[in-house]
C-alpha cells in the first residue's frame, strides 16, 4: 500500500461519524495492515486539535489524542521546504493555509490527499484527490 494524506477534515469525518467516515476508517486498516503510516502535515494536527477542543471540550481532547496517536499516522513537522511550497500554493489558490500544507505534503510525497474540503478543487489537477 502507498501511503496518502489525510486533510483534518478526513480525521475529523472520521472521529465523528461524519459523510466519507467508511473511506478514512478502510484507509486506516489498509495502513495498520500495510504497516504503512498515513501523513498529516503539522498544521492540519493543529485544526484537528482546536477542532476536537471547540466540539467536545479540552479534555475530551486527551482521550482523542491518544485515540489518535495509536493509529498509523505520522505528524509530519512543517519544515522550511514544505512551508515553502505551501505558501506557493497559498498565493495562487483560494485555500486555508492549513490546506496548502497538506496539499503541498501530498505533492512533495506524491501521494494521494483524502479531504471532503471543498477548498481543494483549486489543486485538484496538481494532485490526486479522494474525496469523501
Amino acid at each position: 500500500m502507498k501511503s496518502a494524506v489525510l486533510d483534518s477534515y478526513a480525521v475529523l469525518a472520521f472521529l465523528f461519524g461524519e459523510a466519507g467516515h467508511d473511506k478514512v476508517a478502510a484507509l486506516l486498516e489498509r495502513a495498520a495492515e500495510s504497516d504503512k503510516a498515513l501523513l498529516i502535515a503539522a498544521p492540519n494536527w493543529a485544526e484537528v486539535r482546536y477542532m476536537i477542543a471547540r466540539k467536545v471540550g479540552a479534555a475530551r481532547w486527551r482521550e482523542v489524542r491518544a485515540r489518535l496517536l495509536g493509529l498509523p499516522i505520522e505528524i509530519v513537522p512543517a519544515d522550511q521546504n514544505l512551508a515553502e511550497a505551501a505558501g506557493e500554493i497559498k498565493v495562487t489558490k483560494k485555500m486555508s493555509l492549513a490546506d496548502c500544507f497538506a496539499a503541498a505534503l501530498a505533492m512533495e510525497r506524491k501521494v494521494e490527499v483524502y479531504t471532503g474540503d471543498p477548498e481543494f478543487r483549486s489543486v485538484e489537477s496538481d494532485l490526486k484527490i479522494v474525496w469523501l
